[in-house]
């Protein structure tokens, strides 16, 4: 109590100190200790909705990631610098860091479904073709087509909502296909229908654009990478950016060492194989390959990195396209492509379509010159065989059990090869 009254009566004491004593039990020698809390101060990312895309939106990807950008839960490289700049706005891709627990994290890869100089000239040819002017509001604009009108009316994705669209996906459509996109489609919560009652009108709208512009993002997430698919693994979108899980393309492997690169060329035949037969009866092919149409994960695991060039023809089903509805063109067929581009059919797709497109392309600049002469001479005769179409002697399957009958004794078993190590020490199967 003495305390108390000497704290309230000395002529010294300042008014805020005592206002701050008494806050604290008037402890003078804990005032003294005690200092005012300064709050954190975090460093300001400068980050544009234009950057993004969502000034664009509902002529976008999606919204479902675009939280993790804002608290910083998705990083740019660049930003672990003391700078904190966000990369330039015209490149396709960028290397991210991803994290759920601001703790550890890990590394994806940042993309764009097309260049941002492509995006801005789709978006003119929208606003010039449909509305007659320079600039316009994309998504007033896309309302009013035809084929939009069409899907607001429909309660389930048919192939004549997807007739004449530019990607590969769509190019022979199946029913079970498209019911399989509405019913995975990941940028809405999960319904599990193949109806579209779950969809709202901006649903529709961003389904469709992604549709039209770029079907990669859609391929990841109707054949997840953790139902074993050889895609990487679909994180989610922001506006026009899509985050999946990282990798290295396989360019970077031209020129790795032999045990390498006959490692890489073999998982390559298995995935091809794995797009030619599988359980749901799916048969996947190219339309066209190059040294990032497929990346490895860190532990050495091939996949394919994009699947842009992707198309699929439903074994079980059938295309239920006629020739006639793949003429059909509008705004959305001619986003990203030339409008007068043809379409191949259906039926002109081979089994070994995929193979003799690797063997051109990718296989050669992978295995050329890796090789003791005497396997060299095989793996080449073998490779300008098949780059000319592997003739009439036999099919797909024939000529990839040849390559990995030459490739297999090749492979080394070491820590280097950690998807497969050290389960190849216990299997004949390596």
């Amino acid at each position: 109590m003495g305390r108390w009254i000497c704290c309230l009566c000395s002529r010294d004491a300042d008014p805020l100190m005592l206002l701050l004593v008494l806050a604290l039990g008037c402890n003078p020698s804990t005032a003294a200790t005690a200092s005012p809390s300064v709050p954190h101060v975090k460093p300001s990312y400068s980050f544009g909705r234009t950057f993004l895309g969502l000034d664009k939106c509902n002529a976008c990807i999606g919204t479902s990631i675009c939280k993790k950008f804002f608290k910083e839960e998705i990083r740019f490289d660049t930003w672990l610098s003391s700078h904190l700049k966000l990369p330039p706005s015209s490149l396709l891709s960028y290397s991210g860091n991803y994290t759920d627990d601001a703790k550890s994290w890990r590394l994806v890869d940042i993309t764009r479904l097309t260049s941002k100089y492509q995006h801005d000239r789709a978006d003119k040819r929208i606003c010039t073709s449909l509305l007659k002017t320079k600039t316009c509001s994309l998504e007033r604009a896309l309302r009013r087509t035809q084929r939009f009108q069409k899907w607001l009316r429909a309660k389930r994705l048919t192939p004549d909502l997807v007739q004449g669209l530019s990607s590969p996906l769509l190019r022979c459509p199946s029913q079970r296909l498209l019911d399989r996109i509405v019913r995975r489609y990941a940028e809405v919560p999960d319904a599990g229908s193949i109806y579209m009652d779950h969809l709202t009108d901006r649903d529709k709208l961003r389904l469709l654009y992604t549709l039209a512009v770029n079907s990669h993002p859609i391929l990841l997430q109707i054949f997840p990478n953790v139902e074993g698919w050889p895609f990487p693994r679909y994180l989610g979108s922001c506006g026009r950016l899509l985050v999946s899980a990282s990798t290295r393309p396989l360019r970077d492997f031209f020129g790795a060492a032999p045990e390498v690169a006959a490692d890489l060329a073999l998982q390559l035949l298995a995935v091809l194989r794995s797009m030619a037969t599988n359980d749901l009866n799916y048969f996947f092919y190219f339309t066209h390959v190059d040294a990032g149409t497929f990346g490895v994960f860190s532990n050495g695991h091939l996949f394919i990195r994009d699947a842009s060039t992707l198309g699929i023809i439903d074994k079980e089903e059938g295309s239920q396209l006629i020739d006639g509805q793949q003429e059909h063109k509008d705004i959305f067929s001619c986003l990203t492509v030339d409008c007068q581009s043809a379409l191949a059919s259906c039926d002109s797709i081979r089994d070994k379509h995929s193979l003799v497109l690797v063997c051109q392309d990718l296989l050669p600049k992978l295995l050329a010159g890796r090789f003791l002469p005497p396997v060299q001479v095989r793996v080449d005769a073998f490779l300008q065989r098949c780059a000319r179409g592997l003739g009439d002697g036999g099919g797909a399957g024939e000529a990839m059990e040849e390559l990995e009958e030459i490739l297999k004794p090749l492979r080394s078993c070491d820590s280097r090869f950690s998807y497969r190590y050290p389960d190849c020490r216990y299997s004949d199967k390596y």
